[in-house]
């Protein structure tokens, strides 16, 4: 009989919180602190899940027991990576960029078994299309302050909303947490998404 384990999300993220929450699955939140920096060259994919598994494998190595949830989010234009901005002005650098134009988004995803090691990570990518956009726009946006912990500077769940026209894939990777590909690789650590919202609702 497979262990019922405990489930850790290695992320301060305020969206990934509210995303694993919704699934109805207690799970403990322990941050990770580590440098996000990636000196070499990669691709987007390839970073996503580098820094996913950093996240992810600095937590287990702090812990004897318990599956541990990482995940890393970058947006990309023409191949230049857009991470979170440093200041407002930076803020308002990105969304010019962005504005009136398409780009990709990124989610990274990696779970490891603290106690066994077993750890297995992916990603999944969407278009976003971002809507013409005046500089009163952005600056509005920006002052909002809604932008400035958001990888390539809005947030599509709030109301950064409001300047994507539309997305060609999944709109949960946008978020920062791809929820279909996340309960998929938990079933193959024994935790079983509808399985355990089902037992919740009794």
């Amino acid at each position: 009989m497979m262990r019922v384990a405990r489930l850790i999300l290695a992320s301060g993220s305020p969206r990934r919180r509210e995303l694993l929450a919704g699934l109805g699955i207690a799970f403990d939140v322990i941050v990770s602190d580590v440098d996000e920096t990636i000196k070499e060259e990669v691709m987007p994919s390839e970073m996503v899940r580098t820094l996913a598994c950093r996240k992810a494998s600095a937590v287990s190595n702090t812990i004897q027991d318990g599956i541990v949830v990482g995940a890393d989010t970058i947006v990309v234009l023409d191949g230049e990576v857009l991470g979170k901005p440093v200041d407002k002005q930076d803020a308002i650098h990105m969304l010019k960029k962005l504005q009136g134009r398409s780009h990709t988004v990124y989610s990274g995803v990696a779970v490891i078994d603290a106690a066994s090691g077993k750890q297995l990570v992916d990603h999944r990518s969407t278009l976003v299309h971002m809507r013409p956009l005046t500089d009163a726009e952005i600056e509005a946006y920006v002052e909002t302050g809604e932008p400035l912990d958001k990888a390539g500077s809005y947030a599509i769940q709030g109301i950064g909303s409001t300047i994507v026209d539309r997305i060609d894939g999944d709109y949960f990777t946008v978020v920062g947490l791809p929820m279909e590909l996340l309960a998929s690789m938990l079933t193959s650590f024994g935790i079983h998404v509808l399985k355990a919202t089902e037992e919740t609702m009794r």
